[in-house]
């Protein structure tokens, strides 16, 4: 059976029906809804530090129980530094300014 070469258009439109398909079956694929420019930046989040914050917070059971009491996310970073937690597991503080924290508090709404 004869090696059949594709031209970078016809790859181009396979790629892109692959897509398209995806984003109206809702099958999304990670990198694809990162490149999406309608929605969030980071995995469904505006930035890596948000992610990255509410990943350890609803990945480390200690930390979620904290979070739980919360009654916002000011209130959960004045917890925070009661206890002397400073930053996530990955280095990032809990208090950086690229934070969001009107995500952050529907997260804490959600728990």
């Amino acid at each position: 059976m004869p090696i059949q070469t594709l031209s970078t258009n016809t790859l181009f439109s396979h790629t892109f029906k692959v897509i398209m398909n995806s984003y109206h079956t809702g099958a999304f694929m990670t990198s694809i809804f990162q490149t999406d420019l309608t929605h969030k930046n980071y995995n469904g989040w505006t930035n890596y530090e948000t992610w990255n914050v509410s990943l350890w917070i609803g990945n480390d059971e200690g930390l979620y129980d904290i979070a739980r009491r919360a009654m916002d996310w000011s209130h959960l970073l004045e917890i925070f530094a009661n206890y002397g937690i400073e930053t996530t597991g990955d280095g990032v503080r809990w208090d950086d300014p690229n934070v969001n924290a009107v995500e952050m508090d529907e997260m804490l709404e959600e728990l």
